[in-house]
């Protein structure tokens, strides 16, 4: 573990830090008593687990990271699936529709896997949850609903729940519809003869043998509260929760912060208090709608690490969580080119500018060390103007670039290369629209092409940089640079943004560029 002063820590804004020293102070008396640190995240595997999952675990993980340099004391993050939870709607996301359709409101560790590989729907979704956790190698407790509630783990918890069920109704009720209030039960019977969770009113209360008799349609129906005959409602389950696992603090999306409060009143009616809470903002698709497990919409764990590293998609979880994020997969070059950026900033980094910076954090203070060749922008311009259709080409095309270069010796770089060539096959080429310009375009761009002719192969890039300002202002685009460039970019790569264009002609070749202007107007 780095060597950081004890000084530099205390000066250190950067979130984890910030909550993790919050963490100390404010449960102090509740780890000492303890031993230890327990943090919580949840999932609710009702739909295929989806990227906002992935970011509330390794954005906990930061702060572990950061409570490791603060305290000796362990620390044990807990993913809590709500496994017992009744289907209330079939996802998008699946194969065998029907078979979902068929178990609506049972528990989904009770409905038969739509993929056909596991026990149930529910063991199929912790699953793939655990699989991708276990890929970045976070480290986590697994806690499954179903398991705890039918092992008798929650029961004297729930008994102290039903012993306190007038001051939860107190708490819930005035937060209901007036037709809703008139059904609400805390408790949710799971039907022994069709298995469904049931959200049906309570008549009667038994708290001596910890049972209830419920409403079934105008038939009485007497359960148990023990042992996963019952479970709860979700503001209800989750103070409980908070309760039984002692839990110290627990990251929610800003859409919880209303079951947050109400969850919190019932703990301290329970006789403890509520651990620390973090509201992050929601993340979005490129259409501004929120990510749903249901609707599967948003790019996916699978697909970023198809086109970019973990640790850049770490970084993205990173970055400003109380800040609304679109995420979908034509942000990922513009992460990729930001976790290299950073790698760049840390060599010149004091200690406290270190702490800021954000891959601190995603490599738990150990940042690589590797020099920066190219943007991953630029790489996948150069997929395209190369035509490399393998990393054999592509690389043929950098070696020319830097003669010196060995591979092993640029294990980010080596990785980039291969992750151009998958995203620009996938993402694009089909978004790629090329313009066609108009006549004094057309004119402006002969003048480029011009001007490449009358630079030299030994140029510096910013000269070449220089020399292409130079035609855009003699061609009407002095007071707005901005649309030559773009220009250009629409004309030869069919995009709006591209590399500096005299890196990448020095890079690319003047000749070649030539070329490729040539064929574009054509």
């Amino acid at each position: 573990m780095m060597n950081i002063k004890k000084e530099d820590i205390e000066k250190s804004n950067s979130w984890p830090f910030v909550e993790a020293k919050k963490i100390l102070k404010e449960r102090k008396e509740y780890i000492e008593k303890k031993g230890k640190i327990i943090l919580q995240t949840g999932y609710g595997p009702s739909g295929l687990p989806h990227i906002g999952t992935f970011g509330e675990v390794a954005r906990t993980s930061m702060i572990v990271n950061a409570l490791n340099y603060l305290t000796d004391l362990p620390k044990e993050i807990i993913t809590f699936s709500d496994d017992l939870d009744g289907l209330r709607k079939v996802p998008d996301n699946v194969p065998n529709k029907d078979t979902l359709e068929k178990n609506l409101h049972k528990s989904l560790t009770n409905i038969p896997d739509p993929f056909g590989k596991f026990s149930s729907f529910g063991e199929h979704n912790n699953e793939m949850l655990k699989n991708f956790l276990d890929k970045f190698n976070f480290n986590y407790k697994f806690m499954s609903s179903t398991n705890l509630y039918k092992s008798g783990f929650f029961n004297s918890t729930l008994k102290k729940i039903l012993d306190n069920y007038d001051g939860i109704m107190d708490i819930i009720i005035p937060t209901l519809g007036k037709e809703r209030q008139k059904t609400y039960s805390p408790f949710l019977p799971i039907c022994n003869d069709t298995g469904k969770v049931l959200e049906i009113p309570i008549l009667e209360i038994d708290k001596k043998s910890s049972s209830l008799v419920f409403d079934n349609n105008g038939k009485k129906l007497k359960t148990s509260i023990l042992d996963g005959s019952c479970k709860l409602q979700w503001k209800v389950d989750w103070a409980m929760r908070w309760y039984t696992l002692d839990i110290d603090f627990e990251m929610y999306g800003k859409d919880l912060i209303e079951s947050a409060i109400l969850s919190t009143k019932i703990i301290k009616l329970l006789g403890k208090n509520n651990p620390l809470g973090f509201a992050y903002e929601l993340f979005l698709d490129d259409k501004g709608e929120k990510i749903s497990k249901s609707k599967g919409n948003g790019v996916t764990i699978d697909e970023w690490l198809n086109y970019a590293s973990p640790e850049s998609l770490s970084l993205f979880m990173y970055q400003s969580p109380k800040r609304a994020k679109k995420l979908y997969k034509e942000i990922v070059p513009k992460a990729v080119d930001e976790y290299l950026d950073l790698i760049e900033k840390s060599k010149k980094q004091d200690t406290r500018e270190l702490l800021l910076n954000p891959l601190w954090h995603v490599h738990n203070g150990k940042i690589p060390f590797e020099d920066n060749i190219m943007s991953f922008s630029m790489l996948l311009n150069l997929v395209e103007t190369s035509n490399a259709s393998s990393e054999e080409i592509l690389w043929k095309f950098v070696k020319n670039y830097r003669k010196d270069i060995d591979k092993k010796n640029f294990p980010i770089f080596n990785n980039l290369i291969k992750y151009s060539i998958k995203y620009f096959n996938d993402v694009v080429k089909k978004n790629k629209i090329y313009k066609k310009p108009n006549n004094k375009e057309l004119k402006a761009l002969l003048d480029l092409i011009y001007t490449l002719e009358n630079c030299t192969d030994d140029m510096k890039p910013e000269d070449i940089q220089t020399e292409i300002y130079t035609t855009g202002k003699n061609n009407g685009y002095k007071e707005n640079l901005r649309e030559w460039f773009k220009l250009i970019y629409e004309v030869v790569f069919g995009v709006e943004n591209g590399p500096r264009l005299g890196f990448f002609i020095n890079f690319f070749g003047r000749k070649e560029m030539i070329t490729l202007i040539k064929e574009k107007i054509k």
